[in-house]
This record gives C-alpha cells, sequence and structure tokens, in this order.
C-alpha cells in the first residue's frame, strides 16, 4: 500500500482512541518501510521489502509491551499501533506480509485481493476512515465529555462559560 493509505488508517484509528497520540501513530504507520533504511547507514546490508520489518508478530508484541509492561503516555503503544495497521493493510495486498521469523509463509487479509497504487487500496483506506469518524462521532471522545484538539464544541464551550458570543458566532459553523 501507499504511505498516505497507512498514514489515514493510522491516524483515523489513533483519532478515536487518542487524538492526542495522532502524529506518533503516524510515524508509526510508515515505521516498517523507513526501518529498512537504517541498516545501510551503519554499513549493514538493507533487509529486503516486507521481510523483518513487517513481521506481524513484532508489532503485536510491541503493542503488548506498550500497553501491559511501561509505556510513557501510551507513546510505545500508538507507535506499535501504527505500525501494526502498517503490516494489517499490507497483508490486504497480494504480497501479503510474514507472521514471524518462524514462517516462510505469508499472511493474507481478504484474499490479498489489493494492488498497491490501484483503487482498491483507496477505497479500502476511505472506508476505514469513515468507520473510524462514525465511532468517533458515536463515542464520548468526538461528542462531548472529553477534550477532543481536533474536533471543537464552540456551543458548549459558550455554554459553560470558556468563551464568549462573540467567539462562539465567530466560530460556530468551523468543526476543525
Amino acid at each position: 500500500m501507499k504511505w498516505i493509505n497507512h498514514v489515514l488508517i493510522a491516524g483515523a484509528v489513533t483519532a478515536v482512541w487518542n487524538p492526542v497520540l495522532v502524529p506518533v501513530a503516524v510515524a508509526g504507520s510508515t515505521a516498517p518501510d523507513w526501518l529498512e533504511w537504517i541498516p545501510p547507514l551503519f554499513g549493514r546490508r538493507s533487509p529486503k521489502h516486507r521481510t523483518v520489518t513487517h513481521f506481524v508478530s513484532y508489532w503485536l508484541l510491541g503493542l503488548a509491551f506498550g500497553l501491559v509492561l511501561w509505556d510513557w503516555h501510551h507513546v510505545v503503544a500508538a507507535f506499535a499501533a501504527g505500525g501494526l495497521s502498517h503490516v494489517v493493510a499490507d497483508a490486504c495486498t497480494i504480497q501479503g506480509v510474514p507472521l514471524g521469523w518462524w514462517s516462510d509463509r505469508r499472511f493474507h487479509l481478504f484474499g490479498g485481493r489489493f494492488r498497491t497504487g490501484q483503487s482498491g487500496e483507496y477505497w479500502f483506506a476511505g472506508a476505514v476512515v469513515l468507520a473510524c469518524v462514525a465511532v468517533g462521532m458515536l463515542s464520548r471522545h468526538w461528542g462531548g465529555g472529553e477534550f477532543s484538539p481536533f474536533l471543537f464544541d464552540w456551543a458548549d464551550y459558550y455554554k459553560s462559560g470558556l468563551i464568549d458570543a462573540k467567539e462562539w458566532k465567530d466560530n460556530r459553523f468551523r468543526w476543525l
């Protein structure tokens, strides 16, 4: 899949979970690809694409580590969730991804029907984003109750006295 789709999927999923962590998850969503560029910087051979950095098990272990053992403000979990979203999205493509070092087979979702750069992957990413927007609108994160740095509830701010009538009037039709 293209990076734009990885970024959209990870950003949308993380925005439902915790909007503040979107930049960390976006960095994690591209990490399986840019981690392949690091070994040549130290004079080592670059791994083949969709091998070591795309093991589903590594990203699951990173997510479990961040959620269960140790995490600083959920940064490790958000980065690992972004990487996991990358490899799961790549599992939808024809090439698939390996589950781990122990397996020589590739893992596929939806029968590996998507081809990189073709319309199917964009439709898939768009569907994930729309589903996340729907969940976000129905959940407590975007419907009020909790602060969301991306979607402002100007009417609620006015009712609670945080802003005055002029600021509400100027911003009432701005949601982003």
